[in-house]
């Protein structure tokens, strides 16, 4: 978690459930070159296996279409993005594209800085995950009074 206070839920946590064909490469992308901890593992009959893996904050960005284009265009070159994906904020964008492109990711698109005061990449990764990581520049205190931000909404 980065200097943002954690906010109080009826919800406990947010967990992504992902089926992947090829569970070794998986869990070697995400657990041993993301750095991902191992929270817990299951095995079952006929070789039934799931490994449950920490990464810290979770939380659910929704975006309408027309931000959707924008995030591709400023991250991507307007290559579009999957209808879900995943994003990891990292301490060092460069360093970590280039340990996932070595574990198997696909370079989509290589770190450049957003509006929003980011340094996103993109890569197709195990398991036909698009994943977005981003190492923030800059405090949300002090991001969020840039233009095109908004205070939070109060919750009804």
């Amino acid at each position: 978690m980065t200097d943002d206070a954690v906010v109080h839920s009826p919800v406990r946590q947010l967990r992504l459930v992902v089926e992947a064909a090829d569970f070794d490469a998986a869990v070697a992308f995400y657990r041993d070159a993301l750095g991902l901890t191992e929270q817990a593992a299951f095995e079952g009959a006929g070789d039934a296996r799931v490994m449950i893996l920490n990464a810290g904050l979770a939380t659910l960005e929704i975006s309408n279409p027309e931000q959707v284009r924008m995030i591709d265009r400023v991250e991507a070159d307007g290559i579009a993005s999957a209808k879900v994906r995943i994003a990891f904020e990292v301490d060092d964008a460069h360093t970590m594209t280039e340990k996932l492109v070595h574990a198997g990711g696909t370079l989509i698109a290589s770190p450049r800085e957003t509006p929003w005061r980011s340094l996103n990449s993109r890569l197709a990764a195990p398991a036909g995950l698009e994943v977005t990581l981003f190492e923030e520049l800059e405090p949300l205190a002090i991001r969020s009074v840039r233009d095109g931000f908004t205070s939070p909404k109060p919750q009804h």
